[in-house]
């Protein structure tokens, strides 16, 4: 996504970067693409993207960033979000989570406001958060782990109530170990996205008995972070639909 750093040196370099590019992590690029439909997820710091190119590599879906904070939304969002629908991605937004600004209802109601909503058209995901090392300050943004797990389930529990939908989560197990506790209990709804840079998955949060998504490079091919769904086309539209379309 943006991010975001992907490990705690990162997460230092990046505090100096502007919010346009406090987009998911960098790191280091798998040596392979691992298994799984491809995908993407991109910000502002891409720019307009060329979605028939990607498309034509193989991508198949796509996470925009829409907003971060409640101070914050991507200039390049219709772009991104209506490009990738047009070439026949199926596509989603996602909001990067400032849990020091405002509480998580008042983020998740922005988000929804602002590109994070949902409809059962069958290529539109549910919306992600993006809840990871802070470029900006401390790595848990002041908060304990138990404040950070009220905070999450804030957000969530609104998401939920705004679109019917549970938000998928994107973390990393480190981030999440350390600022929640590993807190196993959000995993029986929202689908895990998990970011790491390498040739296996890695262990993952407590709880979790799979990842939905796995973002495992920003090294190509796709612009962005490339991404793979843990599954087939065919289920990420039933992902997307809630269900039977």
């Amino acid at each position: 996504m943006e991010k975001r750093a992907r490990t705690r040196p990162l997460a230092i370099l990046m505090a100096a970067l502007a919010v346009a590019v406090a987009t998911i992590a960098v790191a280091q690029p798998a040596v392979a693409a691992p298994a799984g439909l491809p995908g993407m997820d991109v910000s502002s710091y891409q720019g307009n993207v060329n979605w028939s190119s990607a498309y034509s590599k193989g991508a198949r879906f796509a996470y925009i960033k829409a907003t971060e904070g409640t101070y914050y939304t991507n200039p390049y969002f219709a772009q991104q979000y209506n490009g990738s629908y047009n070439i026949g991605m199926i596509r989603g937004s996602y909001h990067f989570a400032t849990p020091n600004t405002t509480t998580g209802a008042t983020q998740a109601n922005y988000f929804v406001a602002h590109g994070g909503g949902w409809s059962k058209d069958g290529k539109t995901l549910p919306g992600a958060l993006d809840i990871e090392y802070n470029p900006y300050g401390a790595e848990c943004y002041g908060k304990t782990q138990a404040a950070m797990r009220s905070w999450i389930a804030d957000f969530i529990n609104t998401y939920h109530s705004k679109t019917g939908r549970w938000a998928t989560i994107y973390s990393t197990t480190d981030w999440w170990t350390t600022c929640t506790g590993n807190y196993s209990g959000f995993w029986a709804n929202d689908p895990l996205w998990i970011a790491r840079y390498a040739s296996t998955v890695g262990t993952l949060p407590a709880g979790a008995p799979f990842y939905s998504f796995w973002q495992w490079t920003s090294a190509g091919p796709f612009p962005g972070d490339s991404n793979v769904w843990n599954g087939t086309l065919a289920n990420l539209k039933t992902l997307a639909c809630n269900g039977p379309c």
